[in-house]
C-alpha cells in the first residue's frame, strides 16, 4: 500500500526528518502573542522548568540548550576537569557524531569507548574501564555516560542502570544518561522517569525533546544541583542562552502537559514494532538488533538497498557494528507508512 501521490511520504531516516508535533506548535504560537522579558526570565521558561520537575519528581535544575551536541558536551565539560575521562559505549553519540564537540567545551577530557552489546555497556566493563589505570600518566576517570535508548535501538531496564549508577557511587564517579530519546526509553518500559534517573543514581540528564516533536531544543536536567551552580555563566558563554529563550521553553509546554510527550513516543515504538514484524517476515532480511524503541536495524540485500533508495525511500545503510539499514520511526508515522515501506522491500527481496 502506498501513500496517495497528494499526501507526503514520511521517510525512515531519522525521527529528525519528522515535523514539530501540533502541540509544540500551538504552545509555540501561545508565545508569540505579546511582548516578554528576554534570556529565560519570562513565565514560560518558569513553567517548563516546573513541570520537568513534577515529571521527575524531584527539585532538580533544568536548563534549555539548542542541540543534543550541546547538552552532552555541556554536561560533560560541567563534571570533568581537563585531565578526566568519560566511559562511554564505543558506538555512544559523544564519540562518533559530534565532530569532537566535547574536547571543545571541555578543553581536553577524553572519551574512552568500551565494549558495548548490542548498544549496551554492562556495568562489569564500566568498572573494569574506571580501575584498569589510575595512574598519573593516563586520564583520571571522572564520568559513566549511557545513551537511553541507545545508538543501536535497546532500551537500559531499571536494574541496569541501577548497577551502573551503584558503580559510580562506589568509585566516587558521575553518572551523565545522554537522552536524546529518553521518551522512547520511558514509554516502552512503562515507568515513572525518576526509576531510571536519579533514583537510579544519574546526576544529569540530557533530555531531548527535537526527536519527539519540538523544532529544536534540548533540556539540560541536573538531579545533583551542586553541579549546576555555575552553569548559566557555562550556557551563556557556550551560546546557548537565546534572547527570546520563551521560543526555546515554550513548545516544552505543549510537549509536557497532559502527556503528549509519553503518547508520541509510544506511538514511534509501536509504528517501529509493526515495521520490525513486517520486516522479519520477509525472505533474505534479518532483524540485527532487539528492537526495543523506535528504530529496526535490518540486515536488507543489496538489491534491496538499491532498489528502495531507487523508488525513492531515504534510509541510512551500513549502520552501526553489523552495517545494517537503520529505519527510525517518529511521532508522525503513520501505519499506511510502515506498510508502503514493508509492500517495496517485499516486492524487492523476492
Amino acid at each position: 500500500m502506498n501513500p496517495s501521490p497528494s499526501t507526503p511520504r514520511r521517510h525512515f531516516a531519522s525521527d529528525n526528518f519528522a515535523g514539530i508535533c501540533p502541540e509544540a506548535w500551538a504552545a509555540m504560537e501561545a508565545a508569540n502573542v505579546d511582548h516578554a522579558p528576554s534570556y529565560g526570565e519570562d513565565r514560560w521558561n518558569q513553567e517548563a522548568v516546573q513541570l520537568i520537575r513534577e515529571i521527575f519528581e524531584t527539585d532538580c535544575e533544568v536548563f534549555f540548550v539548542f542541540t543534543g551536541t550541546s547538552a552532552n558536551s555541556l554536561a560533560v565539560a560541567t563534571t570533568c576537569a581537563p585531565f578526566e575521562s568519560v566511559l562511554c559505549s564505543e558506538h555512544a553519540h559523544l564519540i562518533s557524531d559530534e565532530c569532537g564537540a566535547t574536547g571543545f567545551f571541555a578543553h581536553g577530557v577524553v572519551l574512552e569507548g568500551l565494549p558495548a552489546v548490542h548498544g549496551k555497556v554492562a556495568y562489569p566493563e564500566f568498572e573494569r574501564g574506571a580501575t584498569r589505570r589510575t595512574d598519573i600518566h593516563h586520564s583520571r576517570t571522572r564520568l559513566l555516560s549511557i545513551t537511553q535508548s541507545t545508538e543501536l535501538g535497546t532500551v537500559y531496564s531499571v536494574e541496569e542502570v541501577a548497577a551502573i549508577g551503584s558503580v559510580a557511587d562506589r568509585l566516587g564517579l558521575r553518572f551523565h544518561v545522554d537522552g536524546a530519546r529518553f521518551a522512547n526509553a520511558v514509554a516502552a518500559l512503562g515507568v515513572a522517569p525518576r526509576a531510571i534517573t536519579w533514583e537510579a543514581g544519574v546526576d544529569v540528564l540530557s533530555f531531548g525533546g527535537a526527536k519527539n516533536g519540538l523544532a529544536c531544543g534540548e533540556a539540560l536536567v541536573f538531579f545533583d544541583r551542586h553541579l549546576a551552580r555555575d552553569f548559566a555563566y557555562r550556557r551563556k558563554q557556550s551560546g546557548q542562552l537565546a534572547s527570546k529563550m520563551r521560543f526555546l521553553a515554550a513548545p516544552w509546554l505543549g510537549l509536557l502537559r497532559d502527556g503528549v510527550w509519553l503518547r508520541h513516543a509510544g506511538h514511534a515504538n509501536a509504528m517501529a514494532a509493526e515495521l520490525e514484524r513486517g520486516l522479519r517476515a520477509l525472505p533474505g532480511v534479518e532483524i540485527a538488533h532487539p528492537r526495543e524503541a523506535n528504530a529496526v536495524f535490518a540486515q536488507l540485500p543489496p538489491q534491496v538497498v538499491t532498489g528502495m533508495h531507487a523508488r525513492g525511500w531515504q534510509f541510512y545503510n551500513d549502520v552501526g557494528p553489523t552495517g545494517a539499514a537503520r529505519l527510525m520511526c517518529a511521532w508522525d508515522t503513520r501505519p499506511e507508512d510502515v506498510a508502503a515501506f514493508v509492500g517495496d522491500t517485499a516486492a524487492l527481496a523476492k
